[in-house]
This record gives structure tokens, C-alpha cells and sequence, in this order.
């Protein structure tokens, strides 16, 4: 399997700095999230309205920064009373804590696997998370403007954000899972320089 890591080197022999800043690409990008359901199968669920930019530093990863916001209405999960549910307090209170944000403080490198940590707020708690994500690749689309892949999944628990909702079963299984799985599958796309001043 060709890595990241090979591309990048074989890119930067062709002289090509991919840096610059990247805005996410909504209509080819997802922001979703698994729940454990009675200790049987994944429920996957998705935030449909989301912004973000990475700042990507290709010379130096670890100068590389990426910001993030979720509105966390527009939680979809494709059940609409579960979702209108979800909106209440027993879970996100939309109404009282309508983002969920991710901002990075740091990026390195360990061993071949790049980890990025920053501030992550969800229901007016904030955490520090550190998890690992991969620069899939770059690519041209048709019109000519420079795209990045990003991918990334974590764990985080729902209980340490003050997301309690939902007991155990006789069995001492719980009906939903306190680890969270968030998946991100980013496309972004890079924010042409201003034109030079004349």
C-alpha cells in the first residue's frame, strides 16, 4: 500500500508545495458519528451543516492547523423522531448549545502516524482530544482548482460532555454505548491566493 508519506515525498521531488489554506468542500464531505444500540450494531448519524479550514503547511506538517464547526440542528440520522429527539436535553440542547467546535493546538508526527490534538467543545464542555488523521492525497478537478483528502476517526464518551441520556438493559448492557465513534471523511478545497496588487 503506497502511503501518504511516499506521495508526499515523491510531490515534493517534483518541486509542488501543496500549501495554503483549504476550506471544506460540504457537497463531498461527511461529519458522522456511531452509537453502540443494546450492545448489538453501530447506528450511524450525521451533522449535515458544518464549516471548517485547514491550514495546511506542507513544508513543515506540525505549522499545519485546522478549525472546525458543527450546528448541531442539523443532527440526521435518518429517523426524523429520534433526530427531533436528539435536539431535546437528553442529548445536544440545540436550542441552548447550537455548535459543536474542534480547534487545533498542536500536530506531530509518531512514528509513521500524524496526530493532531486541539480544544473540542460540545454541549458547552470543552476537552482536549488528540487522535489520529491522514492526508489522504491531493488531486486537480476538472476546472483546475487543487482539492486535499482528509480522514480522521476518534472515540470520544458522550458522558464527559454531559450527554447522559439512556440506562441498561436487565443484562447490565447499555441501551446506548457511552464511546461515541465520529468518523470524518473531508474534501477541501484550496482558497486561491489574492491577486497581486498592481
Amino acid at each position: 500500500e503506497e502511503s501518504f508519506f511516499a506521495r508526499a515525498d515523491q510531490s515534493a521531488s517534483q518541486k509542488e508545495d501543496m500549501s495554503g489554506v483549504y476550506g471544506l468542500d460540504k457537497a463531498h464531505s461527511a461529519v458522522g458519528f456511531k452509537v453502540k444500540h443494546m450492545g448489538l450494531v453501530d447506528v450511524p448519524g450525521y451533522f449535515r451543516d458544518f464549516k471548517g479550514t485547514v491550514n495546511y503547511n506542507a513544508k513543515d506538517m506540525t505549522k499545519s492547523t485546522v478549525e472546525f464547526t458543527a450546528q448541531m440542528k442539523s443532527v440526521d440520522t435518518g429517523v426524523a423522531g429520534r433526530d427531533t429527539h436528539l435536539r431535546t436535553a437528553d442529548f445536544f440542547e440545540v436550542e441552548k448549545f447550537p455548535e459543536m467546535m474542534f480547534k487545533s493546538t498542536k500536530v506531530v508526527k509518531k512514528g509513521k502516524q500524524w496526530l493532531v490534538t486541539g480544544d473540542f467543545t460540545m454541549k458547552g464542555v470543552t476537552k482536549t482530544l488528540t487522535f489520529p488523521f491522514n492526508v489522504v492525497g491531493f488531486a486537480k478537478d476538472q476546472r483546475g482548482n487543487t482539492k486535499m483528502g482528509v480522514t480522521a476517526e476518534t472515540a470520544i464518551n458522550r458522558r464527559d460532555f454531559g450527554v447522559n441520556y439512556g440506562g441498561n438493559l436487565p443484562s447490565g448492557v447499555a441501551v446506548l454505548s457511552d464511546n461515541i465513534t465520529v468518523v470524518l471523511q473531508l474534501e477541501c478545497n484550496l482558497t486561491p491566493p489574492p491577486p497581486a496588487a498592481k
